[in-house]
């Protein structure tokens, strides 16, 4: 595929692309609404803190970690098209909740509903390779992740702009959050007529249960129970750290606690009653992949996903602050960082289609990340602006390539459940900007920067360890196995 490619709207698979960026474009136009009109909240609201605003960039991301999990298993059974819609109504709700609030509690509650949008780009992922390649595939999904990213670019572009020019007034903030919840909510019901979930007489290969994971030795069981166990358990750190904010009883905090752990060990029971009667039975080799892959990708989405969600929620003031810019130029400057994904993205992308070696580009791309963020520890108000812009820009090259790349091998992995490790891999992002984002609640800007670039240092010696090129990665199609035959012959046979 070439880049010129992306101009043939008359091609069915460029257009579905077009209008699936757009979606996700969409959703992180509303996800990341809030960052840059923090300040704005602070001067017509009263009754917040900065210390509530940091609460609120957490919960952000949060539910958006069992949002992806519920999500990936949601379209290896209804497919993208119905998904996508049925996600971006709904969660226009929340939007307009946040918009209106009147209460500590009730933005607290609204932003925690409405993170779960951030589970749109496992659906765009999907729906992308249901309509591309595999030889094409890096390219393809890294501009559908790319250029919808830029909505978290665009909103703090934006969203500053139009709250104060468009809406005026100290509740200008409010109603650019709405308008934004409303154009997302008449997507929706368009994506629904728009397009298929694939081109005409794409099999969708479906697992036998879409409840969790196959696997394919009793060894990656334990595993994928071990790497389950914090994408939910995760979350009794935003409990712990809402109570300890005064936003939660003690009581209230226990019931939370037992709640997660009762999610947990249900995900762990769904484990075993998927995996056993499959491992009992005995894997057929062709249809056997190894699971630490999927293991060395999660880590990888956790230091690059996970550091731009974090990144991306607290740029904005720390420029402001940093350097004494208004909110505007605040949020334009720290858009740099979300704007490359519109060329780092699909480049990490391409560069992974190109080189013939997924994995060797994995590697480069994640020990960039932990010498930018190296690089942006040392940044302060003494520093000239432009460089610090122009480090920020450059460390962000290699964030925004790292999550091309990572993309760039999930759907060679295993077809059939290509959902649930995109959810899998997607949500431990969610899980590293929660561990970070909670962590800058206690540390300067610069101690922040360093903890993110050691976590990139830590998944590139895991994949150097743990990653395998996956088999048929560069072909025509889709590596098809007995299983996946077994399985259409009989849904066919039902109907």
């Amino acid at each position: 595929m070439k880049v010129s490619d992306v101009f043939k709207w008359s091609n069915p698979e460029i257009r579905a692309l077009h209008l699936t960026w757009l979606a996700f474009y969409i959703c992180f136009f509303v996800w990341f609404g809030m960052a840059p009109l923090a300040s704005s909240m602070l001067k017509s609201v009263d009754w917040l803190t900065p210390d509530d605003l940091k609460l609120f960039a957490i919960c952000n991301v949060a539910l958006t970690i069992p949002a992806r999990i519920i999500v990936g298993m949601a379209l290896d059974r209804w497919g993208p098209r119905r998904v996508f819609s049925v996600l971006m109504v709904v969660m226009a709700l929340p939007a307009f909740f946040f918009a209106f609030g009147d209460s500590r509690t009730q933005l607290l509650v609204s932003r925690l509903v409405l993170s779960s949008i951030g589970a749109s780009f496992v659906v765009g992922i999907h729906m992308t390779a249901m309509w591309f390649k595999p030889k094409d595939i890096g390219f393809a999904e890294g501009f559908y992740a790319g250029w919808g990213n830029f909505g978290s670019a665009a909103a703090a572009m934006s969203l500053p702009a139009i709250a104060i020019h468009i809406f005026g007034g100290p509740e200008g903030w409010r109603w650019a959050v709405a308008s934004s919840a409303i154009i997302m909510a008449v997507y929706g019901v368009y994506y629904w007529f728009a397009l298929t979930d694939g081109p005409p007489g794409t099999v969708h290969h479906k697992p036998k249960k879409a409840s969790a994971m196959e696997v394919s030795s009793w060894a990656d069981m334990i595993k994928l129970i071990l790497w389950t166990i914090p994408m939910v358990g995760v979350l009794a750190v935003l409990v712990w750290r809402i109570e300890g904010m005064g936003y939660l009883s003690a009581t209230g905090a226990l019931i939370c606690y037992l709640a997660i752990a009762l999610v947990v060990t249900y995900q762990v029971v769904q484990i075993l009653r998927v995996n056993i009667p499959i491992l009992k039975k005995g894997v057929p080799e062709d249809d056997k992949y190894p699971f630490n892959t999927v293991a060395a990708l999660n880590s990888t989405y956790f230091a690059n996903f996970g550091a731009e969600l974090a990144v991306v929620s607290m740029l904005p003031m720390f420029f402001e602050l940093t350097w004494g810019l208004t909110p505007t130029t605040a949020g334009l400057i720290a858009a740099s960082f979300a704007f490359v994904n519109l060329v780092a993205r699909p480049m990490g992308g391409l560069v992974s289609d190109r080189m013939g070696n997924r994995r060797f580009v994995m590697l480069a791309y994640m020990f960039g990340i932990g010498v930018g963020f190296l690089m942006m520890s040392l940044m302060n108000e003494k520093w000239p602006l432009l460089i610090a812009v122009a480090v920020t820009v450059a460390c962000s090259v290699f964030v925004q390539g790292a999550e091309g790349a990572t993309f760039g091998i999930i759907p060679s992995i295993k077809r059939r459940i290509t959902g649930q490790i995109s959810g899998m891999a997607g949500a431990y992002g969610n899980v590293g900007a929660v561990c970070y984002l909670t962590l800058y609640t206690f540390v300067t800007p610069s101690q922040f920067f360093m903890i993110i670039a050691a976590g990139a240092f830590i998944s590139f010696a895991l994949c150097f360890v743990w990653l395998k090129e996956p088999e048929g990665a560069f072909s025509e199609e889709y590596y098809v196995s007995s299983v996946d035959r077994e399985l259409e012959a009989q849904r066919q046979q039902a109907t």
